[in-house]
């Protein structure tokens, strides 16, 4: 079985408004036939040393069967058949090694995803999202290998250009488990999971609000 994900994990399938139908699905075959599920995504940031706002993202495991190698939100995984909030944030800990208080999380909202990028994939989520501010250093993150291949933060300054296509490219601070120290890589706007709906644009907009204070922020 690929560590990464197993095909067989079941899934409670749910209407396009969240609504239970009662029924489960391995995972395998929900991504194969579009059925709805219900997914989590939590988003790492805050100020780094120098006081400038940061966004972190993970390069997904070469491994994974959708989207391998490409950037993504810090943390994100499946709510498992059967499982409520707070079961499915053990992602957290399963991805990046640490383990939050659930009272520090923020929603911002649930976005309504449907990406067929992938041939052969229809993956049709109801993502709940997250923000989570956790400025520790990145090396005291611990990035699963067979889930995540590093962790990049990049500086919101720098991020917003490329996200609003206004840039081709940024650098990020990369932290990967196997290397003794984190270090400067360039990325283009190509290396992010591709989508439709300029998600991460928003995201990283609402992050930059709510670390500027703002009391009501949303995706």
């Amino acid at each position: 079985m690929n560590e990464a994900q197993d095909p067989n994990e079941l899934f409670d399938i749910v209407l396009a408004d969240g609504t239970p139908t009662g029924q489960t699905k391995p995972r395998g075959l929900v991504h194969r036939d579009g059925d709805w599920h219900r997914a989590v995504h939590v988003w790492v940031a805050g100020h780094d040393d120098a006081g400038d706002p940061f966004l972190m993202f993970q390069q997904r495991s070469l491994a994974k069967d959708t989207f391998a190698g490409r950037l993504d939100a810090t943390v994100g995984g499946h709510y498992r058949a059967g499982e409520g909030l707070e079961q499915a944030l053990r992602e957290i800990e399963e991805e990046i090694g640490i383990a939050p208080d659930p009272c520090a999380l923020r929603l911002l909202g649930t976005r309504v995803s449907v990406n067929e990028a992938e041939p052969g994939t229809i993956d049709h989520e109801l993502q709940d999202v997250f923000l989570l501010v956790d400025e520790r250093p990145l090396r005291e993150f611990r990035p699963h290998p067979a889930e995540v291949a590093a962790l990049i933060r990049f500086r919101l300054e720098d991020l917003l250009p490329v996200l609003a296509a206004d840039s081709g490219g940024l650098e990020g601070e990369v932290f990967r488990l196997d290397e003794p120290e984190t270090r400067r890589v360039w990325f283009e706007a190509s290396d992010f999971v591709k989508g439709g709906d300029r998600y991460f644009y928003r995201v990283a907009i609402a992050v930059a609000n709510a670390l500027r204070g703002d009391a009501y922020v949303a995706v």
